[in-house]
């Protein structure tokens, strides 16, 4: 059955008055309802919730993100629940995409998943994104779980739509998740398969390098955790070994990320980008050609870098044929990548580069 379904926006917040007034009112118009849980704020932050009408409750912070996005959900009143970051965006198109969603709903449909933009580069397409469930239906009383990078534990009819959601940080959050982390280890906590690979993550983002190292490793040696984690983790590894300059190591994960599935184009771009450095073109021509030819996986849930998958690699082709002087050659992959991202400076010096020499050439 289809109908017109009513939206509350949950979200929980903490001293974000830089962004929330760009959040609320990127999205105000598409939903009915807004509900802010505020953490400790000492800002202005409720007074923006107050001027698009929120309901507002406090929570107090106990260093676990999923109590406080269960309590927003809980305080929820309509069909369904879309959460978002207070430094989130939802851009014109979207929202308008979801307002044209919303009111000829299908109401057998438990979740909606949207993409989540991490990154976008000077042309405004999406360098990193992933796909989450976004919209759930509130009767089904979905549970976050993990005190932090929390998960919303769904299931039932769920559709992929082309909603995308836009991440826009104005302020890093440093160290905050890896002192939880830390915290709980001192409190003699166990950590899942989950949190074994977040914490490597936080370790990896705060440059603990040899600790992210150990903790990867004790991750892809676990039998349940998700594929698209362990490929990740082997991104990182691979990153890692680079820092420090273990190249073979560097070489040995990213090959090892295809153990996982098909290979994708972002780790045929690092073993390019491995080859290149060490000035064996042909080879790092071989795994920037084979990028080229490989499906972005557009349902996948993974992290993707969407950039390999489009003009990066013909970028590192233009660089490798011009080290080989085959400028024909060169410029024609510098012509595809300018399709993709016309402003980047580096298609621009290129081209410039490219033309000078090719003019030269053919008065010889």
């Amino acid at each position: 059955m289809k109908k017109n379904i009513t939206i509350s926006l949950c979200m929980i917040a903490k001293n974000e008055e830089d962004v929330l007034y760009r959040c609320l009112n990127s999205v105000a118009r598409a939903v009915d309802e807004i509900v802010i849980v505020d953490t400790g704020s000492t800002d202005k932050t409720k007074d923006i919730a107050q001027n698009f009408n929120a309901h507002i409750y406090d929570f107090p912070w106990e260093d676990d993100f999923s109590k406080a996005r269960n309590f927003s959900f809980g305080k929820a009143t309509k069909d369904y629940i879309l959460w978002m970051d207070a430094d989130d965006i939802m851009k014109e198109e979207d929202m308008r995409e979801l307002i044209d969603l919303k009111s000829k709903f299908d109401t057998t449909i438990d979740s909606v998943t949207m993409n989540y933009v991490l990154e976008e580069d000077e042309d405004g397409n999406s360098v990193f994104s992933l796909r989450r469930n976004r919209l759930v239906k509130r009767a089904n009383n979905y549970m976050w779980i993990g005190a932090v990078h929390e998960y919303l534990n769904v299931y039932g009819n769920i559709i992929n739509s082309n909603i995308s959601i836009y991440h826009k940080k104005v302020k890093n959050s440093g160290d905050r998740n890896l002192k939880i982390y830390e915290n709980r280890l001192k409190n003699g906590e166990m950590f899942n398969t989950r949190d074994i690979f977040y914490y490597g993550n936080e370790l990896y983002y705060n440059n603990f390098i040899p600790k992210a190292i150990a903790q990867y490793k004790k991750f892809l040696e676990t039998e349940d955790g998700w594929v698209e984690d362990k490929k990740t983790a082997c991104a990182n590894l691979a990153d890692c070994f680079y820092r420090i300059g273990d190249f073979k190591n560097e070489l040995r994960y990213s090959f090892k990320s295809f153990e996982y599935g098909i290979p994708r184009a972002d780790f045929c771009c690092r073993v390019g980008y491995h080859f290149l450095n060490n000035k064996q073109y042909d080879e790092a021509i071989f795994w920037y050609s084979l990028a080229t030819n490989l499906p972005l996986e557009e349902n996948s849930w993974g992290l993707i870098n969407n950039i390999c998958f489009t003009w990066l690699p013909h970028i590192q082709l233009c660089v490798c044929y011009s080290a080989k002087e085959e400028y024909e050659k060169a410029y024609r992959h510098n012509k595809i990548a300018e399709k993709y991202a016309p402003n980047s400076n580096m298609v621009k010096q290129n081209k410039m580069f490219l033309e000078k020499v090719l003019s030269i050439s053919s008065r010889l």
